[in-house]
This record gives C-alpha cells, sequence and structure tokens, in this order.
C-alpha cells in the first residue's frame, strides 16, 4: 500500500540543524528526489530552529527549510530513528507521521545519558575530536548495544507507535523492526562525486585505510600485529580527502559495528579498494554489504593472523582481488536509480 499526496500536500523531512553526517546527507537526498524526481513539494525542517540552519556541505542541494511544519492531515512529516528527532511527533497531531530507521543502532544509542556507564567515554571521545585527536575508546560496541537492547525494548516505545508509517535504510532494520508496518525499503546512495571519480589502478599503493570511528579497539590490534603495513584514519578529513586518501589505498577495512548500510565501505570500494569487514550489524546481511564471505571476519582475535594474510594478499594480487568486488560496484552505481525507483513505489500522487 503505498501512501497518497495529494493536490497541496507538502513532506517535510526533519533533519538537526547545520549539524555534518551521514544521516543527515541522506535526510537532504530524500527532499532533493522527492522534489527533482517526483514532483512532489518538499522541504526541509530543521531542529532547533538556529540563524544559519543549512550545513555549507548540503547548501548546493538548494533546498527550502522551515522550522514549523503545516499540521494538516494532506501533508507528511518524516523523521530519523534517532531519539531527538521522534521526540518531535508528539509535538503534531494531524500531519501523516514516518520514521526512516537509517540504522539499528542509532535508535538505541541515541537514548543514551549520562547515566549510563559508557557515558563519560563517548564525551571523551567528542573532546579528542575537537582537538583532531582519535578515539580511546570504542563506544558503539556490541557489548554497549547488548546492554541498550536489554534497557530499552522497542515494542515499549510509545513514540514508535505515533508513526503511521516506516522506512528502512537496511534489511537488517526491516528484521529488526519486523512488526512496525508498513514497512518500506528505502536505501541510499552515494555522493555523486564519488560515483563520478575516475580511478587509476596503477596509483595504487599499498596503504591500508580505516574509520577510526567504529570498531577501534580491534582495529588496533590489527595494527599493532601488522607494523610492516600503513594504515590511514579517516578521521576529520573533507570529501575531497577522503577521496584522494581512497583513490591511493588497496585495501580498506571495517570492523565497526555497522549499524546501518554504511557509506566509507562503499565509497572505498567503488574508488577501488578491495574491502574487508566484521560480521556485526548490516556487515552480517548479504543484501546490505554484498561482498564475498572470505573478506568477512568475525572481530576475534584467533581471526587477526588470517586478516592480515588477507590484506597482504590483496596487495600481491590486486588486480585479481579488485575483480571480486565488481558485484559490489554494480550495485553501487545503481543505488541512485534504485532509490528514485523505490520513491516512487511508496509514495504516489491522487487528484
Amino acid at each position: 500500500m503505498s501512501l497518497k499526496i495529494y493536490k497541496g500536500s507538502k513532506i517535510y523531512v526533519a533533519c538537526p540543524s547545520g549539524y555534518k553526517s551521514g544521516g543527515p546527507e541522506l535526510l537532504h537526498q530524500l527532499c532533493f528526489n522527492l522534489k527533482r524526481h517526483l514532483g512532489i513539494e518538499s522541504e526541509m525542517l530543521y531542529f532547533p530552529k538556529k540563524l544559519n540552519p543549512v550545513h555549507p556541505e548540503y547548501a548546493s542541494y538548494n533546498l527550502p527549510y522551515t522550522f514549523q511544519a503545516e499540521d494538516d492531515q494532506k501533508n507528511i512529516l518524516i523523521v530519523s530513528e534517532v531519539a531527538e528527532a521522534l521526540s518531535l511527533l508528539p509535538k503534531h497531531q494531524n500531519i501523516r507521521k514516518g520514521i526512516w530507521f537509517m540504522s539499528v543502532d542509532f535508535y538505541y544509542f541515541s537514548k543514551v545519558r549520562k547515566t549510563h556507564t559508557f557515558f563519560l567515554s563517548r564525551m571523551l571521545n567528542w573532546v579528542l575530536k575537537q582537538f583532531n585527536k582519535l578515539p580511546l575508546f570504542d563506544v558503539f560496541s556490541s557489548q554497549n548495544l547488548d546492554k541498550l537492547i536489554k534497557k530499552y525494548d522497542y515494542h515499549r516505545d510509545k513514540l514508535l507507535l505515533l508513526a503511521d508509517f516506516y522506512m528502512s535504510n537496511t534489511y537488517r532494520a526491516i528484521k529488526w523492526f519486523n512488526d512496525l508496518k508498513p514497512m518500506y525499503y528505502l536505501s541510499e546512495y552515494l555522493h555523486p562525486e564519488f560515483l563520478q571519480t575516475k580511478v587509476d589502478l596503477s596509483q595504487k599503493e599499498n596503504i591500508v585505510v580505516y574509520n577510526p570511528q567504529k570498531g577501534i579497539s580491534f582495529t588496533r590490534k590489527i595494527i599493532s600485529l601488522a607494523r610492516s603495513i600503513k594504515f590511514i584514519p579517516i578521521f576529520n578529513m573533507t570529501r575531497s580527502e577522503v577521496i584522494k586518501t581512497l583513490k591511493k589505498a588497496k585495501v580498506y577495512i571495517d570492523f565497526g559495528n555497522h549499524p546501518g548500510k554504511d557509506r566509507l565501505p562503499r565509497e572505498a570500494a567503488i574508488l577501488g579498494c578491495c574491502v574487508i569487514t566484521g560480521k556485526r550489524g548490516s556487515a552480517a546481511f548479504f543484501e546490505d554489504v554484498p561482498i564475498p564471505e572470505n573478506y568477512k571476519f568475525g572481530d576475534k582475535e584467533e581471526n587477526i593472523p588470517k586478516i592480515i594474510a588477507k590484506i597482504k594478499d590483496c596487495f600481491e594480487n590486486f588486480e585479481e582481488r579488485y575483480k571480486d568486488f565488481e558485484y559490489y560496484r554494480k550495485i553501487i552505481r545503481e543505488e541512485p536509480q534504485r532509490f528514485v525507483e523505490d520513491l516512487k513505489k511508496i509514495f504516489i500522487k491522487v487528484v
């Protein structure tokens, strides 16, 4: 069953003001495609209200915005799964409401308060980032997630029940929140700058790139046992810096929690890297991370020698190993069109 868009309907896409990350970029992509490809009147709804709510990274989308939605039944408000966004739902009585699960994990981690045991670790990581220092703690560990899952049963979350429909960015979230109906699949795509960048494979170097924000505890163990290998963290970089770094690397590793359909593994693959991941979160689902199974390893110390051997194999036989990711790159290139096609299945204009 699709959602009806009437004459005069408007869709509001809620997004935190002035904030840059994968989630906000996806929210801007949603609003942009609703307007451009479906011809539906759409606006960003920024919160909280501030003087310059549009982050410079998203100014190129050139989207109209507001701080207050018109609370009318013909309109639709879409929020992400995090606590701050969900808190907008009870403030609107008549508008149709939708929740977009861009991850499973951040539904839970957004509920972290000062009373949680790892709140201090999270704050220390944030402080270090302000000084351009790598994080010390793996806050988004499976152990911390398990604690939150036990503490917060989503079946008892009254805010989730305020929604009229749900969307999911991953197959993992569809399975996890399986009793929330109706649930539509709507997955993201990479920024065009990544998709349009040309890569010269002959310029690739024996470099491993990683994301220090997630899975850092296990990644450090790999680095400590592979001192002959050069590792570069993707940290506090602009988009152009990320592209430049990935273009010269042969391997990208990611042993983080994969809360959603993470961008960095796809950015790395489309820029010619071999991708090695763990098996946590969405990485456990081939539909979300469609790479060969022999490039996925559980984050156990006993697997570290195998991971290092796989990295060296990618270095020494790069031209052949590069071909192992042709299907992954094909799927990534098709994502923008798939996004529009799925949007058209969800939102239907009626007279």
